[in-house]
Formats: C-alpha cells, sequence, structure tokens
C-alpha cells in the first residue's frame, strides 16, 4: 500500500503527523506544496472524495491574506481554482493511503488508517 502525506514542511501539524508516522515505522512519501505544487486531477479527485469545504483552510494565512473579492461567492470551482494558485490554502495534512484520504491530523484516525 503506497502512502503519501501532502503539505508543507515548516507546518506544525504536519510535523506531528510525520513524527506520528515515523515512530510506527510506517513509511510514506513527503509531497511539498510548496516545492511541487499539485495537480489538477489529484485535486479534482480530493474534492470528489470530500469536498472542496474540508479541504480549503479558510483559517490559513494565506487564505486570510486574500483580497475579499477572491473570498467572497466561493463555490467548488472557484475554491479549486484558488487552491490550485496557491496551495499552501490546502487544510494539512492530506494523506493518502490507496485510494483513501484523510484530511487534518488526528492520532486515532492514523491509526485506524495505517495501523
Amino acid at each position: 500500500m503506497t502512502i503519501t502525506m501532502y503539505g508543507i514542511t515548516n507546518c506544525d501539524t504536519i510535523k506531528k503527523a510525520r513524527v506520528w508516522l515515523e515512530s510506527r515505522e510506517v513509511p510514506y512519501r513527503f509531497h511539498d506544496y510548496r516545492a511541487e505544487g499539485i495537480e489538477a486531477a489529484r485535486l479534482a479527485g480530493w474534492v470528489g472524495k470530500v469536498g472542496w469545504e474540508k479541504l480549503l483552510n479558510k483559517g490559513s494565512t494565506t487564505f486570510r491574506e486574500l483580497a475579499d473579492r477572491d473570498k467572497e461567492a466561493l463555490d467548488e470551482k472557484k475554491a479549486k481554482k484558488l487552491m490550485l494558485a496557491r496551495p499552501t490554502m490546502i487544510k494539512r495534512p492530506v494523506l493518502e493511503v490507496g485510494d483513501r484520504i484523510f484530511v487534518g491530523f488526528k492520532p486515532e484516525v492514523y491509526e485506524e488508517a495505517v495501523g
């Protein structure tokens, strides 16, 4: 089973999730949004599984710094466009485990997903 974690290296939640995986010797690949971006097809797949509302991190610095016009009248199309342009707006981490995805870090969810 392939496991990939998506996020940015300096995020505290990413650091906690990585420590959790590594302490349990769970092999995974880390995909840094800042260095590698995110593919439109992958983002569309995530949106199809969990919804754009769960993926778009409205509390992120990146989102808060947007112009008001960019934050208004959000829908799936607009949210995907924003997340593709600035992937740091995607809630972190996103963990792909096979064909399943998990958004955010909760040890009990990770235990069930990879344990």
